[in-house]
């Protein structure tokens, strides 16, 4: 039963991340980016406010662990995921999955920087790959880059994965422990979600609401409901049975999955030298964070 529940667990994460790059840019065919990732942020909130409130554990976190999460909600969720919604508002859900698989590289690179990791040759050679990767996706597309709209969604992009890859190091450089995760999901939604809605406010040049259609509105009530909140439950349950590194292996499918939900469900356009950057990504990040324990099952210490 208990490895049943794991499958079940690692197949909502894999699945539901996978899904993500798909259901924003859904959101986003009617609804401004900020205001999608917004309200999302802040129903999601709301969601683990009621639980909180059902467990009689909503309680004050101090101003440290406050600002802990602040600082990782403005570099994880306001500028990774708001970001990034806002720059598939310009860009295909396959692109942005893909160029989004790179921020593991840009932690790698930014741990060396800062020492809390060693060069190694194997991991310049996941980077060389990843580099490779890259040029593939512009090959033939360089002259797209001359449109200033999908020039500013690339570029919107790369900081959307540059927050992310500074988020992780943030964490690991503070040597962060949650004791109550959903608490500090709280706080971190809360916040996240109305600096959004007031990004949205300021720099959504046309947000009428009666534009909104029902399938983009659907799509952002999926993404607060199953890729922030059943998605994180999932995922940090997954955590206690099995290795972080092991739950970190589940983001290669991720980016597998958008690209083929975007080929089947909004016909996106996929080259061969698409397919080729992907395998090149792909393989570069598994080569520079692989490590042994990847395939080890979990052991726990009694």
């Amino acid at each position: 039963m208990k490895d049943i529940k794991l499958l079940i667990a690692v197949c909502i994460v894999a699945i539901v991340w996978g899904t993500t790059f798909l259901g924003i840019r859904v959101a986003v065919e009617t609804i401004p980016g900020w205001f999608v990732a917004g309200i999302r942020q802040f129903l999601a909130g709301i969601i683990m406010l009621i639980i909180l409130l059902s467990k009689k554990e909503l309680k004050w976190i101090g101003w440290k662990n406050l600002s802990y999460q602040l600082i990782f909600a403005s570099l994880m969720l306001i500028m990774a995921n708001g970001l990034t919604t806002v720059a598939e508002e310009s860009l295909s859900s396959s692109l942005a999955a893909l160029i989004s698989a790179t921020s593991p590289i840009l932690v790698f690179l930014g741990s060396i920087f800062i020492g809390l990791q060693k060069f190694s040759f194997r991991g310049l050679i996941g980077v060389l790959m990843c580099f490779c990767g890259v040029l593939f996706i512009f090959w033939d597309g360089l002259q797209e880059l001359a449109n200033p709209t999908y020039r500013t969604g690339i570029v919107l992009l790369f900081c959307a994965i540059t927050g992310w890859a500074s988020g992780t190091i943030f964490t690991k450089k503070m040597n962060i422990q949650s004791k109550n995760i959903s608490l500090n999901l709280f706080y971190q939604f809360m916040f996240a979600g109305i600096v959004q809605i007031i990004f949205a406010f300021i720099f959504s040049e046309n947000y009428n609401f009666g534009n909104w259609s029902a399938k983009s509105i659907s799509a952002m009530l999926y993404l607060a409901v199953f890729g922030s909140v059943i998605t994180f439950f999932s995922f940090h349950y997954a955590l206690t049975k099995i290795s972080p590194i092991q739950v970190s292996i589940l983001s290669y499918f991720n980016t597998i999955i958008a690209i083929i939900l975007g080929w089947l469900i909004l016909d996106e356009q996929i080259s061969s030298k698409f397919i080729i950057a992907a395998i090149l990504i792909i393989c570069g990040v598994f080569i520079t964070n692989y490590k042994p324990e990847m395939f080890q099952r979990k052991i726990k210490k009694i």
